[in-house]
Order: structure tokens, then C-alpha cells, then sequence
């Protein structure tokens, strides 16, 4: 009885002083960045010359603070239904932008041109976050020429470079 008598002293001396001391010195453990506001993320894309069935996107932090968004970008076409789907599969879960920092992503749009189900769609939609409208791009804007065609679209987690963004979605 005595020892844990003795062990517990210094325990709830150790509890009394994290109480009793400033929140900064309390923990060094940092709170997890807040989700980033649509209005400090720029989202950029364009098709990737050597393969206009992938387009790369770029999305940057342009606020003062890092932040994060979802895991894997969301990607929609024109008036298709769905979204393109995760590869690997993402489940939930963020991505840390620091601030000033741009993260890349890639989404193959078709693997067969002359697949006959293709679909076809003069816009594309990227959002870094669900709960974000995104921003649309033109086909033209793309870089894949009139419209842009869609059959079981595939996308990226997001990448710290563009190099491997493309090397997730199989090119070089």
C-alpha cells in the first residue's frame, strides 16, 4: 500500500501542474489544421499532352495557414451521372495543404476511345473537398479538344508533385 501511496504523489503532482499551467505549455501537441475554405484554394487542370484521356489538376493553398481537404478530389462531368472513383480506393479521411503549398491529382477519363459506351461532355468539374462546388473547366480549356469523353472514370489521392500524380494514374 505504502508504494503506490508514494507512486501516486508524484502522478497527481504532475496532473496538478498541467492544469494549473498555460495552455501553451500545457501540450506541445498541435490541434490538427481547420478544413480549407473554398475561397483560399485555387484549382488549375489541363490534359496531359501525351495523353489527352488524363487530366492533371493542381490544387494550391492560397491562405495564410495550412489546412486540409478531402483525401481524393472530387471530379463530375457536364450532366453525366457520378463521379469519377478513387485509385486506390480512398475511403474517408484529409490532405494537409500548408500554406502556399499546391497539391496534384490526375484523372483518366477513359482507358478505350473507341469504347462504344463512351459518353461525351463539354466540362469537367474539380473540387478539392465534397462539400465544395469546385471549379469547371471547358474542354477546350482542357486541352481535349471539343468535349471531353467519360467511361469509368479513375482518379488520384492527391500527390506533393505532379510527377507522381501522373505515376499513380500510370503514366511514366
Amino acid at each position: 500500500m505504502l508504494v503506490r501511496a508514494a507512486l501516486a504523489v508524484p502522478v497527481v503532482c504532475a496532473a496538478a501542474l498541467l492544469v494549473t499551467a498555460p495552455q501553451s505549455q500545457a501540450s506541445s501537441v498541435r490541434a490538427a489544421p481547420a478544413r480549407c475554405a473554398e475561397k483560399v484554394l485555387a484549382v488549375d487542370a489541363r490534359a496531359v499532352p501525351a495523353d489527352p484521356s488524363v487530366i492533371r489538376f493542381g490544387v494550391t493553398n492560397q491562405g495564410t495557414r495550412a489546412c486540409v481537404v478531402d483525401r481524393v478530389p472530387t471530379i463530375t462531368f457536364g450532366g453525366l451521372d457520378g463521379a469519377a472513383l478513387p485509385v486506390p480506393d480512398a475511403g474517408s479521411g484529409t490532405y494537409r495543404l500548408g500554406a502556399g503549398v499546391t497539391a496534384y491529382a490526375a484523372v483518366r477519363t477513359i482507358v478505350d476511345p473507341a469504347d462504344p459506351e463512351t459518353r461525351r461532355t463539354g466540362t469537367l468539374t474539380v473540387a478539392a473537398s465534397a462539400s465544395h462546388w469546385g471549379r469547371t473547366f471547358t474542354a477546350a480549356r482542357l486541352g481535349t479538344g471539343r468535349d471531353i469523353r467519360v467511361w469509368e472514370p479513375v482518379t488520384t489521392w492527391w500527390q506533393p508533385t505532379a510527377a507522381r500524380a501522373d505515376r499513380a494514374i500510370g503514366l511514366g
